[in-house]
């Protein structure tokens, strides 16, 4: 086998384990993305807002997911309230060094949140240190707290709804996870927009 074709067949299993791992997420994570966005509408309505945060790649996807709220995923409508926490360079650098990097999402929870808010907190171990401590801070004032994770990890036990992706590679649940929010959007704009 070539050089070529070794890259062509290692891209190939790439690919169908992510599409593997889509399927079994479309039986396992069906009805917890639906009760996510439902919680999202839910606050939406009331005059609430999203928090999201995240580390590394989950950041990014808090950041992606807040962007499509804020401005749109597909239907042109009124923008919603919704702050990826990964974004203050500013407040993440002085919180980081007067508190600790363990409280970066926490400390900005506590100064933005409020009660019926959602906070979604994407941790793909489900251990990140400042992610459990933003969605415990977020639970004692009273928002929604939903975790999306891999396959384990305390968040889920702190979190109100726990979205769990079977699977122990960061890029495999980054995957699913990327699209999982995409469905929560459709969802969500599809709910509020009619």
């Amino acid at each position: 086998m070539g050089e070529d074709e070794g890259r062509r067949a290692h891209a190939v299993r790439v690919l169908r384990a992510s599409a593997a791992l889509h399927e079994a997420a479309a039986t396992a994570c069906a009805a917890d993305i639906a009760a996510a966005a439902g919680l999202v509408c839910e606050a939406v309505k009331a005059g609430g807002q999203v928090l999201v945060f995240g580390n590394g790649g989950s950041a990014a996807d808090a950041q992606h997911f807040a962007a499509e709220l804020v401005g749109r995923y597909e239907k042109e409508r009124r923008a919603w309230p919704a702050v990826a926490l990964t974004t203050d360079t500013s407040a993440l650098t002085a919180i980081g060094n007067d508190y600790g990097f363990d409280r970066v999402f926490a400390r900005q929870i506590e100064a933005l949140g409020r009660e019926g808010d959602v906070a979604i907190g994407i941790s793909t171990s489900g251990k990140s240190p400042n992610v459990l401590r933003a969605l415990e801070a977020a639970k004692a004032r009273g928002l929604v707290t939903i975790a999306l994770t891999g396959r384990g990890g305390e968040a889920g036990r702190i979190a109100t709804l726990h979205v769990r992706v079977d699977e122990e590679r960061t890029a495999r649940i980054q995957e699913v996870h990327a699209t999982l929010l995409h469905a929560m959007c459709e969802l969500v704009e599809s709910e509020l927009n009619g």
